[in-house]
């Protein structure tokens, strides 16, 4: 079944509310693309897939959800076109299965490092940087976007500008989730939730 909070009409602003979830999480910085941000990338779905495998080992049946992240810098004006994009600061996600406990991620983590040490040593030197991470956002707007990633600008103004209009306070990190893989897709059909958390002004 498609997570509700996903699905929407290209453009669209919704208010939703996000439940708290845990999330394989990892931090880093620069451009994304770059060698950093790939192994970081290699780390969470090395855990992500390791995790789906003993879930259904155990009768579990939770499928590998999108890569999320979260996005900020100490000079928000680097994210505007021709940026020092190696000044991003980012939070990489994937949702964690419910039925996993700290202990289990030990056990993957350990797994997924003595599996790649030889064929891929950078992911092996990121999995460290994984953690469990709890995160609750709660009253958000957001937009499904389609389209190249560098063309998002105008609609997150357009976030930006309802969040105003409704009378309410950004109060989070600019969150988007990535539904298509950009390896396999044109850039023009590409997919991503943007989302923004939100609250009442005071």
């Amino acid at each position: 079944m498609k997570d509700p909070l996903l699905n929407g009409k290209a453009g669209r602003i919704d208010r939703v509310e996000v439940p708290a979830m845990r999330f394989f999480a990892i931090e880093g910085q620069g451009e994304p693309g770059g060698a950093g941000y790939a192994a970081a990338v290699g780390a969470l779905y090395a855990l992500a897939y390791g995790a789906r495998f003993a879930g259904k080992a155990q009768g579990h049946d939770e499928k590998v959800g999108p890569l999320e992240g979260l996005w900020w810098a100490d000079d928000m004006s680097v994210f505007r076109a021709g940026g020092d994009r190696e000044s991003w600061r980012w939070r990489m996600m994937i949702r964690a299965p419910q039925w996993l406990d700290p202990d289990g991620v030990e056990a993957l983590r350990e797994t997924a490092i003595a599996k790649r040490r030889k064929d891929k040593p950078e992911v092996a030197e990121a999995l460290p940087g994984v953690q469990l991470w709890p995160y609750a956002e709660g009253l958000c707007l957001q937009a499904l976007h389609v389209g190249p990633y560098a063309d998002e600008g105008p609609l997150i103004a357009r976030l930006h500008a309802e969040a105003s209009a409704q009378g309410l306070a950004l109060t989070g990190l600019h969150h988007e989730i990535y539904l298509s893989d950009p390896g396999r897709t044109a850039p023009e059909k590409l997919r991503t939730i943007l989302r923004q958390p939100v609250a009442a002004e005071a």
